[in-house]
């Protein structure tokens, strides 16, 4: 497995889309998903790559101000959950967000006011790479998803 940054605008909108799609228990609001593709064009895009050539995986980052960047939106195809794509991609992005000398990285996801199984995971994860729960925000998106705001601190610059 390794990352890869993909500059390209159409490649990121496509693996994106393709990857976001498999994903329906997480993605399958048409509004959000196409959200995210129409973001990732103009953000800093990162592909987990399988040994085998496959990409199984992206995330991409949004620089907010001097201090902090944001996991914008990370998919990774089910069938390679829990096999170390998610994890070297929060790397990478810990990685960049330290090189252009961000203090912050964070992500939100749904709260835990939500029994989604899904979610639930995703909240695990994310703090098994080092996010700690900071605020639910209960109209963010909107009532039935409540959002968790999630951060870690990376050091000072």
């Amino acid at each position: 497995m390794h990352i890869t940054e993909i500059t390209d605008n159409e490649k990121k909108s496509r693996l994106c889309e393709g990857i976001l799609r498999a994903l329906p228990d997480w993605f399958g609001m048409e509004e959000g998903l196409a959200h995210h593709v129409n973001e990732a064009r103009g953000l800093p895009f990162f592909a987990a790559v399988s040994d085998e050539g496959e990409t199984v995986g992206f995330v991409s980052l949004k620089y907010h101000n001097a201090s902090t960047a944001e996991v914008s939106v990370i998919g990774v195809l089910q069938p390679r959950h829990r096999q170390g794509a998610g994890r070297a991609l929060i790397e990478k992005c810990k990685d960049e967000a330290r090189r252009t000398g961000r203090e912050f990285l964070t992500v939100k996801t749904i709260a835990d006011t939500d029994p989604h199984e899904g979610y639930a995971r995703t909240r695990k994860f994310y703090e098994s790479v080092g996010f700690r729960p900071l605020e639910i925000f209960p109209l963010h998106w909107d009532a039935d998803n409540p959002c968790l705001f999630m951060a870690m601190y990376l050091g000072k610059q």
